[in-house]
């Protein structure tokens, strides 16, 4: 079959992973300014700033939802078929991990004090999941390259 080349759809992933990883280290920054925040007596936390982790945190969300699109639909495009590298199953987990932490994120509240440590330790996972994915997309990005 005469595809065209799907070199286009891989700039896309890489520049949005690249800006995953960017996402992801912002998010904690200011994730650890409010937790310093939050633990001082007397010093209520700047709202804007929550408000600045949630959305960044929403793009992180939509940035791993749009990795996962345009894997599938490369990949298929390209081989046919999934599964061909361990890229599928710790993107799987990548993606499985931004939702639950954003999950736990949105139930963060002083009636619910689970919520904040299993946010947490989530996005700990996440980080290694995310050095993961990306060592595995690097091997299957030279499967594509000429």
């Amino acid at each position: 079959m005469n595809l065209p080349s799907f070199i286009w759809l891989w700039r896309i992933a890489a520049w949005s992973m690249g800006f995953t990883i960017a996402f992801y280290l912002g998010l904690a920054a200011v994730g650890l300014v409010l937790g310093i925040q939050r633990r001082q007596v007397g010093v209520k936390p700047w709202r804007w700033l929550r408000f600045l982790h949630y959305g960044m945190g929403l793009i992180l969300v939509a940035l791993v939802l749009e990795l996962l699109t345009i894997g599938i639909v490369g990949t298929l495009g390209h081989f046919g078929s999934l599964g061909h590298s361990w890229h599928l199953p710790a993107g799987l987990t990548v993606v499985a991990l931004t939702l639950l932490s954003a999950w736990a994120a949105n139930r963060i509240h002083p009636q619910r004090p689970w919520a904040r440590p299993l946010h947490l330790g989530l996005n700990g996972i996440l980080f290694v999941a995310l050095a993961l994915v990306s060592w595995t997309g690097w091997s299957v990005v030279q499967k594509y390259l000429p």
